[in-house]
């Protein structure tokens, strides 16, 4: 999931939520939607391997 923040940076956080927290997992933030778009396909690549 990408979410825009309000510095303009692109933020991947996953997909579920942590039952303890109830919040998601960031898993990276990038300048640009196309680096971040870029990075959540090789992280789901990356867990079906």
């Amino acid at each position: 999931m990408i979410r825009k923040l309000k510095s303009g940076e692109y933020r991947i956080y996953s997909r579920k939520k942590n039952a303890k927290t109830n919040k998601r997992k960031n898993l990276g933030t990038f300048s640009s939607l196309a680096a971040a778009k870029k990075h959540e396909r090789e992280i789901q690549y990356f867990k079906r391997s």
